[in-house]
């Protein structure tokens, strides 16, 4: 219902704006609005078929590890803590194996293993869904860890900057890394305090042990040369992923099993997969481009600038602000605003590392919410929005902060 709405003020505020424009002298704003709309239908057809060979990949690569056991395993390990976030779902589910991959996938910046995991995981907790058009909470409680971003190595974030001639491509490592550890932790504890789920010693040691391994993390890399964490990051995350697939092979071996047949058996969900996620990908994208070509997201930020100036603070961030609002409507929208603002101010500039902590603060929270609750039917999505823009909103704010911090 709320995604409804959304989509809905996308058209109609980018209808009022075009209106005014045309009142102005600007014939060619409907122009734009129609090209933006079929341009962006190409765009959602384009990505959920170019989906579909990554998504046959890991899901056969999945369906390795279903068969050897090894998602078993990661459910039982983590039983303890995803029980207490998960409450609704049984002891041991093997969504929770899924849960936990696709979460390590985001963290490493691995976003094209981390899809296909997230589905595999809402693919299972629908069938445990007793209202199969509303979501669960567990399907929120996921869906919010996703929104929210939790990112250990920006990869592509230091690539793009190394690109644009940065002089340290990865000194926005670490402020990112605090930036989206804030939104993670506010998405999860809003998500908590809705569905009512206690803290006791196991939550608490839980996430007392992830703030301690973002502390290590932030402390070992920042021991190393600046001009080699890139290098770092990018090896050890491609080291991890092909261990991955190695260990779930390797489990499909032990196990006894036909590894090549559990894999094809797999890998012929991702085109199925591909092809549900259409109309969902094409209905977000398209009201996304109408509202950007309208200008409407102009005035938003043009609002905004002139809000902060009245209120005496400094405005440098508002230059990067199209980034952070075009952040959770779409990634590659934000790519490339994040990239257009190291361009226009310089790589290295206040406002271009802004862009890049925007950019890597947060996640794409229509478009998960789009394509994993459209890959399973999903139209009530209840509060699931609501809190991943506050994840988002968190991560935005410790961003500014943060930029502030270093780079001020």
């Amino acid at each position: 219902m709320v995604l409804n709405w959304i989509w809905i003020s996308f058209f109609l505020i980018a209808f009022a704006v075009a209106v005014v424009r045309l009142c102005m002298g600007d014939a060619s704003v409907f122009t734009e609005i129609m090209d933006s709309t079929f341009s962006s239908a190409k765009t959602g057809f384009e990505i959920s078929i170019g989906l579909t060979g990554v998504l046959s990949l890991w899901l056969g690569i999945m369906k390795i590890g279903e068969k050897g056991g090894i998602v078993d395993r990661f459910a039982r390990l983590l039983s303890p803590v995803f029980c207490r976030l998960f409450p609704d779902l049984p002891k041991n589910d093997p969504a929770y194996g899924h849960i936990f991959m696709n979460i390590a996938a985001n963290m490493l910046g691995l976003d094209n293993a981390a899809t296909p995991m997230g589905l595999k995981a809402m693919e299972r907790m629908q069938e445990l869904n007793r209202d199969k058009d509303t979501a669960s909470n567990p399907m929120i409680m996921f869906l919010v860890l996703n929104t929210s971003g939790l990112t250990l190595i920006p990869v592509s974030v230091m690539v793009y900057r190394a690109q644009l001639g940065a002089a340290q491509p990865a000194d926005v490592f670490v402020p990112i890394l605090l930036a989206t550890f804030f939104s993670t932790m506010v998405g999860l504890l809003a998500t908590c305090w809705i569905q009512k789920i206690k803290f006791d010693k196991v939550l608490a040691l839980f996430l007392g042990g992830i703030s301690l391994l973002v502390g290590l993390i932030i402390w070992g890399f920042m021991s190393l040369p600046a001009v080699k964490i890139g290098d770092v990051s990018t090896s050890a995350a491609n080291i991890i992923l092909m261990l991955v697939i190695i260990g779930f092979i390797i489990s499909g071996i032990r196990a006894k099993i036909n590894v090549y047949d559990a894999f094809v058996e797999g890998a012929k969900e991702g085109f199925t997969t591909a092809v549900k996620i259409i109309p969902f990908l094409i209905a977000i994208l398209v009201g996304i481009g109408v509202f950007r070509a309208s200008g409407a997201m102009d005035a938003v930020v043009s609002g905004v600038g002139w809000c902060v100036e009245r209120c005496g603070l400094d405005s440098q961030f508002v230059g990067a602000l199209p980034t952070a609002l075009m952040k959770p409507l779409s990634g590659g929208g934000a790519r490339g605003l994040m990239i257009d603002a190291m361009t226009t101010y310089g790589a290295d500039s206040f406002t271009g590392r802004m862009a890049c902590l925007f950019q890597g603060s947060t996640d794409t929270t229509f478009y998960i919410l789009a394509v994993y609750f459209g890959s399973v039917s999903i139209k009530n999505t209840r509060y699931a929005v609501g809190c991943g823009l506050l994840a988002d909103l968190a991560g935005i704010l410790a961003a500014i902060f943060m930029c502030y911090i270093f780079f001020a």
